[in-house]
């Protein structure tokens, strides 16, 4: 599949995105860019169908970067102990961190912070972070959940979900973490699903 003509300049995008797309290298929209940066933007909920490698990445995190941009958080950027306003939920740590630092990188000149949260790793770190405050967190299921359980999140400011690979969560076995997650959002925001594939269970999730 060719790259889309439309550029990045082309989508609204603010001046310090579109240098971070620059200095990432990015030189013009992949179709699943070209087709979710402007729906996104718009503030309306998206399923997105991409395989790997296809950019799909920076197709959620342009947009809920510049999202965070409208609603002034830079203002309260370095206030400690603010609550995450965007979830990101990924199937491992891998690509878990993967997205981080992609969204790092977009993110190089505006004051917005990241983290991330999944097993495997001590606890007391994630909780230590948490506590300081951040604007984006990127988590795997499980150990999300453990951080809701035990309070060390707050997760009633969440205005942007995006669920990555839902359908590599299926396969896993994360769908039943993955409902418990969405009981735990506020139900007014917006949400950007991903997957490779649309199986049946992953279509009633969706709907």
């Amino acid at each position: 599949m060719e790259d889309s003509k439309l550029k990045f300049e082309d989508m609204g995008l603010s001046p310090r995105i579109l240098s971070a797309i620059d200095t990432a290298g990015y030189e013009s929209p992949t179709p699943i860019q070209d087709q979710s940066i402007p729906i996104a933007m718009e503030g309306k909920d998206l399923l997105g169908l991409a395989q790997t490698g296809t950019g799909k990445t920076a197709a959620f995190a342009i947009p809920l970067l510049e999202k965070l941009l409208a609603n002034s958080g830079e203002k309260k950027a370095n206030i400690r102990g603010r609550l995450p306003e965007v979830l990101v939920i990924a199937p491992t740590r891998e690509l878990a961190d993967q997205i981080n630092e992609s969204i790092r990188q977009l993110g190089i000149y505006t004051k917005f912070s990241s983290l991330t949260l999944y097993g495997g790793v001590n606890k007391n770190p994630q909780d230590d972070r948490l506590l300081k405050g951040t604007d984006i967190v990127v988590a795997c299921p499980g150990r999300l959940l453990d951080h809701i359980r035990e309070k060390t999140i707050d997760v009633s400011n969440i205005h942007t979900l995006v669920i990555d690979e839902a359908d590599t969560m299926f396969d896993m076995g994360f769908l039943p973490d993955i409902r418990k997650i969405l009981s735990y959002l506020p139900a007014d925001k917006q949400t950007l699903f991903f997957a490779a594939t649309m199986p049946p269970e992953i279509r009633t999730l969706t709907s």
